[in-house]
């Protein structure tokens, strides 16, 4: 830094110093606790799965599984229907000492995991058998659903970035608002694309599923151009901790959210990452079905991006309005000869 008097380089203030060296500790420790913490303590934490057994038996398997809500179905039929429809996770059919457990690993395959190892455990305890049955699988190019998973970070990062961009190189609202959906749909369709023909990890319909995906593109970077149209500097910072601190680990996709320490998984499912996942998951393998929720969640970040990205137009340029007349004014002030006496 240059002194302005004579050119000499000004010592920097120990204060300022200081600032940053506890600044970035403090961010380094925030971000390894919104991304370590929820995972350092995932399990169970009231996973809803069904039960197909005798009412008593029924009662008796709800005091023994900590962390998983129960609910009786009458048929194996009726627990299937019901994890088609997003109601449970999967579901322990007891017939005698043997246990079968149906699991879609689709919805989860750590959730799958935990109900295949209680239906052994179960029917351990009574000298029966167990056995899984998955009606619900990711394909085989990608049978974990590894690219869905990882999908939250790039969500919330490109919604981000996409939104810095058209800021940076776009200067008139309307372009704006028209560049941004145009992100979202391109961006739709090749994060679709990619996850269908090159990662492998859908097989549903291409179109239906990239609808979905344009939808949480364009809730994301909506978000961020209003934050920061109406809040300035600060608008990006929210934004960043929002989608990237904790959107990103909260949304609950390489696990589910009721694997996630209460109540931090129903907070990620209320973020444009994890309810975009969620989303995606229930239209591309469950026809759609527990989707309302997170397409709810999504219009409200989509609509509340665009009121909030108007309003700042219209406060700054009533700004620029009063700050254009100020100008003209004072030039033509100065263009006005001036009467000496």
């Amino acid at each position: 830094m240059l002194s302005p008097a004579d050119g000499t380089v000004a010592r920097p203030n120990p204060r300022t110093i200081i600032g940053i060296v506890v600044g970035v500790a403090a961010l380094l420790a925030a971000m390894v606790t919104a991304f370590a913490l929820p995972a350092a303590n995932s399990g169970p934490h009231d996973v809803p799965i069904g039960v197909v057994a005798p009412a008593a038996q029924a009662d008796e398997l709800s005091q023994q599984l900590d962390g998983f809500e129960i609910t009786r179905y009458d048929s194996p039929d009726a627990a299937r229907n019901a994890i088609d429809h997003r109601d449970i996770y999967g579901a322990l059919i007891v017939d005698g000492r043997d246990v079968n457990a149906m699991v879609a690993s689709a919805a989860s395959p750590a959730v799958a995991t935990a109900i295949s190892t209680v239906g052994t455990r179960v029917s351990q305890t009574v000298g029966g058998s167990s056995q899984t049955v998955d009606i619900r699988s990711f394909p085989p190019d990608d049978p974990k659903g590894a690219g869905l998973a990882a999908g939250a970070l790039p969500l919330a990062l490109g919604g981000w970035i996409s939104a810095m961009v058209i800021m940076l190189l776009i200067h008139t609202p309307g372009a704006r608002v028209l560049t941004a959906l145009g992100v979202s749909v391109v961006g739709g369709l090749a994060l679709v694309a990619t996850l269908t023909y090159v990662i492998g990890t859908f097989d549903g319909s291409y179109w239906v599923t990239s609808l979905a995906a344009m939808l949480g593109i364009a809730a994301t970077c909506f978000a961020v151009l209003g934050l920061r149209e109406l809040l300035g500097g600060a608008g990006l910072g929210i934004a960043a901790i929002l989608l990237i601190f904790l959107g990103n680990p909260l949304s609950g996709l390489a696990s589910a959210p009721e694997m996630l320490p209460t109540p931090w998984g129903q907070i990620g499912q209320l973020l444009p990452p994890g309810a975009t996942g969620t989303m995606l998951r229930d239209v591309a393998f469950f026809n759609g079905n527990g989707a309302l929720h997170s397409i709810g969640v999504l219009l409200c970040w989509l609509v509340g991006g665009l009121a909030f990205y108007l309003l700042g137009v219209w406060r700054n340029r009533s700004s620029n309005e009063v700050d254009t007349d100020e100008f003209h004014i004072g030039r033509h002030a100065a263009d006005e000869p001036s009467v000496t006496s």
